[in-house]
């Protein structure tokens, strides 16, 4: 018999993947959220908050694995305390981070506001590696749903920015979700393999192809942010270039999505903030 799964972040862009996966496998799924959807048989939803740990233990009382989606720009291990707090009794914990947690440095003002989002997520990783639930945790680079996003809100200035020396290596969301779906199923592994799309990529290569699929016309302004985890992600922090296992590549994702409005992200927090109101995208 499957064990009762809670999903947090369920209603996300990787959960949306990833809960339709779990019920497939034969999962009974539980969904933490802090606005409770629609019951079906497969699927519960249950309220709370884990900024304030508001209902979390109600929610993960009884689960047996739990799978760890929910994030934010900043604050990741607050969220992460209140659900290791809560859920002693659940036998595996599987956490989503990204690609460049432990190898990007946020040491500055400037790096923090930027950047900031690799902290975050590595300082979440510590809470679970340390909160005494049996748990693995999966690197993942960044998404293709948060670039098309990203790059849709930065194609609304007058000019384009794109970081010169960056690179991205943009992985299928639903491709994600299938390898959370496989280490649900087995036994907690620590930190596994990256995961990783199929290749690399400079910004300017992904925002022109971007910009062409679209049909928009945007001078682009190259920047050289400054900062140690800037210079983090130009040496490719960010990159998992042995574990380049994902098969669906950007030019595939951005055709789709324009022929398919449908098929574009709904709503996606992008996981990192450069200067001023634009945010990078990521992975995980």
């Amino acid at each position: 018999m499957n064990d009762t799964v809670l999903v947090t972040g369920g209603t996300g862009t990787l959960g949306r993947r990833l809960v339709p996966r779990l019920v497939a496998a034969g999962h009974d799924v539980r969904v933490l959220a802090r606005h409770a959807g629609e019951d079906s048989p497969s699927v519960t939803y249950h309220q709370a908050d884990l900024d304030t740990g508001e209902g979390v233990e109600a929610a993960v009382a009884g689960a047996g694995v739990i799978v760890h989606l929910a994030g934010a720009q900043t604050g990741d291990e607050v969220k992460t305390r209140h659900l290791v707090e809560a859920a002693g009794g659940a036998r595996h914990l599987v956490h989503i981070s990204v690609v460049g947690a432990d190898r990007v440095p946020v040491r500055s003002r400037t790096d923090r506001a930027m950047f900031g989002y690799y902290a975050s997520k590595r300082a979440a990783e510590e809470v679970v590696e340390a909160g005494g639930i049996p748990w693995t945790i999966l690197r993942a680079t960044q998404f293709h749903d948060l670039l098309f996003t990203f790059f849709g809100q930065l194609a609304r200035l007058p000019v384009f920015p794109v970081f010169s020396g960056v690179r991205f290596q943009p992985v299928e969301t639903g491709e994600v979700a299938a390898r959370l779906v496989q280490l649900a199923a087995g036994p907690p592994a620590g930190l596994v393999a990256d995961l990783g799309g199929p290749r690399t990529y400079a910004m300017g290569e992904l925002v022109r192809g971007y910009l062409r699929a679209t049909g928009k016309h945007r001078a682009r302004l190259p920047l050289r942010p400054p900062g140690a985890a800037a210079r983090a992600l130009r040496a490719g922090a960010n990159l998992a270039p042995d574990h380049a296992t994902g098969r669906r590549t950007w030019e595939a994702y951005v055709a789709d999505a324009v022929a398919d409005p449908a098929a574009r992200p709904a709503r996606a927090t992008p996981p990192a903030r450069p200067a001023g109101r634009t945010r990078p995208g990521r992975g995980g």
